[in-house]
């Protein structure tokens, strides 16, 4: 698929991001950091920089949970299938 450029705002910043995903997926995500930082800010009143490193720990560790339960979900169906 072709890339595609998309200019999206995240924590009142504006970026251009290229990827072959779609444009709309690319809003999606960018939208959904945008929130993320929004309500970390409000919750603790930290700055933006530090309220975006918490920010990626937390979805990096979302990723990382959901990655390692796809596996362990792997594990059992071709354990089940042997079966």
């Amino acid at each position: 698929m072709e890339k595609q450029k998309v200019t999206v705002r995240v924590a009142g910043k504006e970026y251009t991001l290229v990827s072959a995903d779609k444009p709309e997926h690319m809003a999606r995500v960018a939208a959904y950091v945008d929130r993320k930082i929004s309500e970390v800010i409000l919750a603790s009143r930290l700055p933006s920089a530090t309220a975006s490193v918490l920010v990626a720990l937390n979805i990096a560790d979302e990723l990382m949970k959901a990655h390692d339960e796809n596996t362990r979900l792997r594990r059992e169906l071709m354990e089940a299938r042997t079966k």
